[in-house]
């Protein structure tokens, strides 16, 4: 957003409020007022009193030296998370998915340039990185990530391409514009896509779309597997099958809950 277009309504002191807020993640649970300052690009003056703020308010807890978020953080994605059917719609079928595959399931929206996860039902745990609702990854990088831009109308494409840093996050990832959009234009063509080690080595992982009553993409719903035990033709031949059907059943039961203002806007 321009300077010019925040005028008149933008607040600063909000953005650097839910900028400090953010600073802290799965990485950095605990940080220190320089550090959040850094991380924030804040003065020492202006991190405190952030920190301290959101201590009164519940949102931080700290020792005197070290602040960490409290679990009151949770209402502030619940809201969200409880605005919106699609959550408490998939999670019987991603257990009923999961049962039937015995690999972990989620599903996924696109927020900015990233999948943000709304639901999951894991098995082992495959990455370095523990992944729970409201975990994001680059949309670029992920199957989820891939259906959903795969989707998107060409005009917002192109915008997040010239957007987006394609950073190679493994020797895997594609990170060249023309055959990451060659990908998008296969998995728009097929229907699902597969990502085979290029956000983590050793994951890959296989999502299909989610439509809406209106036939609109509105979310991508994956099946996540460790490369030793499942291949790229396994995944294809066996775990395909169950994900669509899965897709299709979370479609149907959207379709019955009727019209969702959260889900028309994700």
């Amino acid at each position: 957003m321009t300077e010019s277009a925040r005028e008149g309504h933008f607040v600063q002191s909000l953005e650097r409020g839910l900028a400090v807020i953010r600073a802290f993640d799965a990485t950095r649970p605990e940080l220190t007022l320089s550090e959040v300052a850094r991380i924030c690009d804040l003065t020492r003056a202006a991190a405190r009193r952030f920190l301290l703020t959101l201590t009164d308010l519940g949102y931080v807890h700290t020792d005197g030296r070290m602040f960490r978020l409290s679990p009151r953080v949770l209402e502030l994605g619940y809201a969200y998370l409880s605005s919106i059917s699609l959550p408490e719609v998939a999670e019987p079928h991603l257990e009923r998915l999961v049962a039937e595959v015995r690999e972990s399931s989620s599903v996924s929206v696109l927020d900015g340039d990233d999948v943000v996860y709304v639901a999951r039902v894991p098995t082992s745990r495959i990455m370095t990185v523990s992944i729970n609702v409201g975990t994001r990854f680059p949309a670029y990088v992920t199957s989820m990530g891939r259906v959903l831009l795969a989707a998107a109308p060409d005009a917002t494409l192109d915008d997040y391409l010239r957007r987006v840093r394609l950073e190679k996050l493994t020797p895997r990832t594609v990170t060249a514009e023309a055959a990451l959009r060659a990908e998008l234009g296969r998995v728009r063509a097929q229907g699902y896509a597969i990502v085979d080690q290029e956000l983590e080595e050793g994951l890959r992982s296989m999502a299909a779309p989610i439509r809406d009553r209106n036939g609109k993409v509105v979310a991508a719903v994956n099946i996540s597997v460790h490369a030793s035990r499942t291949s790229v033709a396994a995944l294809h031949d066996e775990l395909l099958p169950p994900l669509l059907a899965a897709a299709a059943r979370i479609e149907e039961d959207l379709r019955m809950a009727g019209p969702s203002p959260a889900l028309r806007a994700v």
